[in-house]
């Protein structure tokens, strides 16, 4: 994956926690998203097989009267991330790149629909943040809450998904895991999120259905990602190969809720405690909108046979 070196980065899409967060834990109930990739494991070691107080509900989420965490401080971002060229060569660049061009798909996508696209910023934090949504620790893994409409990261979770669960990694794949977290803030815009309630679980559970579209979303990003224009009137990418597509595939297929069980639970298959989807699905779905490009293709909801 590259960046165009001339294309300017857009900060504001972030805030920048890691300074003041931290030494914060309880519970986040996380609406509209489920829970964030290592908070799967989580969920199933110790919620389905013993123990499970204070974690994360699927998918519903309660506005705890929390105050909202930390101080953002962009001043570091600000003055090392300024184009396509130190994106291409910082982590934290990268990232800001992408998600300026994830925002900006979404932003002409509404367009496309008359309606308006409202951005929500991407938080980093580092070791615990406090939420519209609850507190949580970096073991929750990536978020989004819909009570503030904002998506949450420790970036050590990318470290994670690679020596924990043994995926590829590579910074396309860290684009996938925000893409398919802004899936989760359209779902909010367009109500779609609403439409689940309660904790039910299962293979063809709202759970499973808000996560199968969102990594449907973000495939349909995907395939736009080389050609979408951000603020600086240039798309920020330039360049998504075969190689990228395989590491979001096999990190789809390292946080289906059947790997997770079989090989990181050590435990039986058990599809009434399905929450994400199965590997198989996640792969599904991401590819069917890359390969269509288009979120009407991701209606999940209407699918009758969900892969």
């Amino acid at each position: 994956m590259r960046f165009n070196e001339d294309a300017d980065l857009d900060v504001s899409q972030v805030e920048d926690l890691r300074e003041s967060s931290g030494g914060v834990g309880g519970r986040v109930a996380i609406g509209g998203g489920g829970l964030g990739i290592v908070g799967l494991v989580i969920y199933f070691l110790f919620s389905q097989f013993g123990g499970g107080a204070g974690l994360p509900a699927v998918p519903g989420f309660s506005l705890d009267q929390v105050e909202r965490g930390g101080q953002a401080d962009n001043t570091r971002l600000a003055e090392e991330c300024r184009s396509g060229a130190d994106a291409n060569s910082k982590q934290d660049c990268a990232l800001v790149a992408v998600i300026n061009s994830i925002q900006g798909y979404w932003k002409q996508q509404f367009a496309a629909q008359g309606k308006t696209y409202e951005a929500a910023p991407t938080k980093f934090f580092r070791g615990g943040v406090n939420t519209r949504c609850g507190s949580a620790t970096s073991d929750v893994g990536p978020f989004y809450c819909p009570a503030d409409s904002d998506v949450y990261i420790d970036l050590g979770f990318f470290k994670d998904l690679r020596e924990k669960f043994g995926a590829q990694g590579g910074t396309f794949t860290q684009a996938y895991v925000l893409a398919h977290e802004y899936g989760h803030h359209v779902q909010n815009l367009l109500g779609t999120s609403r439409q689940v309630r309660g904790n039910a679980t299962g293979p063809t559970s709202g759970s499973v259905r808000l996560e199968l579209q969102a990594d449907c979303y973000a495939g349909a990003w995907a395939n736009h990602a080389t050609t979408t224009p951000t603020s600086s009137g240039k798309p920020l990418i330039t360049q998504v190969t075969q190689q990228d597509i395989n590491g979001a595939l096999d990190a789809a297929a390292r946080i289906g809720d059947d790997f997770i069980q079989s090989q990181l639970g050590g435990r039986q298959v058990d599809p009434s405690q399905f929450s994400h989807g199965t590997s198989k699905q996640r792969q599904k779905w991401f590819t069917t909108g890359l390969r269509t490009g288009d979120p009407g293709s991701c209606d999940t909801f209407r699918a009758n046979d969900l892969g």
